[in-house]
């Protein structure tokens, strides 16, 4: 048992001293990989944890992105939305009619998003300031 541990252990030496003077290419790229993530593991962490390090509500000004997302709302609300849904329908009524249902489905999902899109924004994010 302890002749297994010893012999395991100098395998594992072997190789790890293998790997830092001749890495093969997978050695390397695993190498490259796990300090990638190492740095952006701890690059990030911060950001991750700034609401709760702070101890304190952190209140921010979002009237800019309020109103750029507003104007965005408007238009494909507006004539342009009613353009898009126009074209994407017309777009799926053709490519089911040569066949292509694919683009035909994906036609239909922007025609239909783009008439339904301010109902999904306040379906799933808080849009309180973006309400009309």
């Amino acid at each position: 048992m302890i002749t297994k541990i010893k012999n395991a252990y100098v395998t594992l030496g072997q190789k790890i001293s293998a790997a830092t003077i001749a890495p093969t290419e997978k050695q390397a790229r695993l190498a490259l990989f796990v300090a990638g993530v190492a740095v952006l593991g701890l690059g990030l962490s911060h950001d991750v944890s700034a609401q709760v390090s702070s101890g304190a509500a952190i209140n921010y000004n979002d009237d800019r992105i309020t109103n750029a997302v507003n104007a965005i709302m408007t238009y494909l609300e507006g004539s342009f939305g009613a353009l898009i849904m126009a074209a994407s329908g017309i777009g799926a009524i053709m490519s089911a009619a040569f066949g292509q249902y694919k683009a035909a489905l994906s036609l239909m999902v922007v025609a239909v998003g783009s008439f339904i899109l301010r109902s999904l924004m306040g379906t799933f994010f808080n849009d309180i300031g973006i309400q009309q």
